[in-house]
């Protein structure tokens, strides 16, 4: 099996910004080309495409899609096709993430959370099954360290993210021995964005709960995923943890 990277072809979701644009980068600096998918930072992703086409010509195309439309899916693995010939790998990595409290979630927030972080994974997964087969790819599907540890006021993310890991299994065993299936658990990477829950005090108790003492870095989990595309071909149905320990010091 060949494992290199040069002239692979991935297709990225969420991949415009934080933790999917260094996915992104360490992907295409190992020779990839790259369908980076994005909902509404397009300003970013045009950016992103710029950059890495600079470094090489016409190895990365960007795509508007909202993952909760299942008439997009099948669209973003067939533009991909026609635009690079072939499809070697699936990151599934765009994800909603915000508090549910118990008894105050509702039907909408069920459908985003649930939709973004499992029901596009396996619908995108599922279109995009038959090209992977025929170049014996992979898919990596982006989870939570929380999933065996469940963060409290976060039942639904909980719940999709547990999902996710379940999913992965399922394909793996659905879709193997062309196809192997694996998941990135992340720990403390990046805060989220403009969310006051996540002060100095909290930030300080993180890091306190992690072996490591510090919080990782966007580009551990860009290597992660490098490692299970092109060095883990033994590999399938496994999720590896990159979150300096916090999940033993729970």
């Amino acid at each position: 099996m060949n494992t290199s990277l040069q002239d692979k072809v991935i297709l990225i979701t969420g991949g415009a910004k934080r933790v999917g644009a260094s996915i992104c980068r360490l992907l295409h600096a190992g020779g990839a080309n790259l369908m980076i998918h994005y909902r509404s930072s397009v300003n970013e992703a045009r950016m992103l495409q710029a950059e890495l086409n600079l470094k090489r010509p016409n190895s990365v195309t960007i795509i508007q899609g909202d993952l909760l439309n299942l008439a997009v899916l099948p669209s973003l693995v067939f533009e991909t096709v026609q635009n690079f010939g072939r499809l070697d790998v699936l990151i599934n990595n765009a994800s909603s993430y915000y508090a549910t409290e118990l008894g105050q979630i509702n039907d909408v927030a069920w459908e985003d959370l649930i939709g973004s972080n499992l029901k596009a994974p396996l619908f995108l997964s599922q279109a995009a099954a038959p090209e992977l087969k025929k170049n014996n790819g992979s898919i990596i599907n982006i989870t939570d360290m929380h999933v065996e540890r469940p963060k409290k006021g976060y039942i639904v993310y909980s719940v999709a993210k547990a999902g996710l890991v379940t999913l992965t299994r399922s394909l793996a065993h659905e879709l193997g021995p062309e196809v192997r299936v694996n998941a990135v658990a992340p720990g403390p990477v990046m805060w989220p964005e403009d969310n006051p829950q996540f002060d100095e005090v909290y930030r300080q108790r993180v890091i306190s709960q992690t072996l490591l003492k510090r919080i990782g870095e966007p580009e551990d989990i860009a290597k992660a995923v490098k490692f299970l595309i092109q060095d883990a071909p033994f590999m399938t149905g496994q999720v590896i943890a990159v979150d300096g320990g916090r999940s033993l010091n729970l």
